[in-house]
C-alpha cells in the first residue's frame, strides 16, 4: 500500500549580505544580515500553529542558520542534505552580475541566453541543479509519507521544483516571485506526483522587507 501525502513546507532562506549587495553566491557562504536574522525570527511567528514532523536543510550557512533559528523554538533537530543547496556557479561566485559580464563576456551571453544546459565554468548548469534537488526533494518526501516537513533551502532550488511541478519549461524567463523567508506548501503522493498548495507567503514578516532572488 502506497504512503499518504506529504506535506512540505519550503522557506527560501533569510538575506544575506550578499544578498544586499547583489553579489552572487552559489555554494559560497554569506552570513545573515540583520534583516535576515529578523526574518528567520518572524518564520518562527509563521510555523508556531503548524506541528512539523521534520526539519530539512540545504547545508549552506545561510539555508542552515535560518532552519536553525525555526528548530530551535521548536525544540527540534535538523537534517542538513547537500543536494539541497544552490546551483554551484563556479567562476561567478563572488561577483556582481556586473562584475561578471565585465569579466567575462562571452560567459556572460551563454548565462543569460536561458539555456538550461549551459555549465559555468568550475560549476554546474540549472538542470543540473534542478534534478539533483528535485531527485533529493522526492525521496524526502517518500521516505516522510503523511507526515509534515520543513524544508529550508534556496531561491534556485525552489525555481527548479516550481517549474517541474507546473511543467514549466527550463528555458523560458521567470515571471513568479522568490522572497527571502517566503513559505510555499507542495504536497506530494507517490499516486499523484506533486502539487502546489501555495506560494510566496509572507504576511508573517509583518512589513519586512523581503528581497527576490536576483
Amino acid at each position: 500500500m502506497s504512503k499518504p501525502k506529504t506535506l512540505l513546507y519550503i522557506v527560501r532562506h533569510g538575506e544575506t549580505q550578499w544578498n544586499k549587495q547583489a553579489m552572487q553566491q552559489g555554494q559560497l557562504n554569506s552570513p545573515l544580515s540583520e534583516t535576515g536574522q529578523a526574518q528567520a525570527q518572524c518564520l518562527i511567528q509563521g510555523f508556531s500553529n503548524i506541528y512539523l514532523d521534520k526539519i530539512y536543510s540545504s547545508d549552506l550557512g545561510r539555508a542552515y542558520h535560518t532552519a536553525l533559528i525555526i528548530a530551535e523554538s521548536k525544540d527540534m533537530t535538523i537534517t542538513q542534505d547537500p543536494r539541497l543547496r544552490e546551483r554551484h556557479l563556479g567562476i561567478m561566485q563572488g561577483l556582481t552580475k556586473e562584475q561578471f559580464k565585465e569579466q567575462y563576456p562571452q560567459e556572460w551571453k551563454s548565462f543569460i541566453s536561458e539555456d538550461p544546459d549551459y555549465i559555468l565554468p568550475q560549476g554546474e548548469s540549472a538542470r543540473q541543479r534542478q534534478q539533483r534537488s528535485v531527485t533529493a526533494l522526492e525521496e524526502i518526501a517518500r521516505k516522510h509519507g503523511g507526515e509534515t516537513l520543513l524544508v529550508v533551502t534556496h531561491g534556485g532550488v525552489l525555481q527548479g521544483l516550481f517549474r517541474q511541478v507546473l511543467g514549466l519549461p527550463q528555458d523560458k524567463p521567470r515571471h513568479f516571485s522568490l522572497f527571502n523567508g517566503a513559505i510555499n506548501r507542495f504536497s506530494y503522493s507517490q499516486q499523484s506526483g506533486w502539487t502546489l498548495d501555495s506560494w510566496g507567503e509572507i504576511s508573517h514578516m509583518k512589513g519586512l522587507e523581503v528581497l527576490d532572488d536576483n
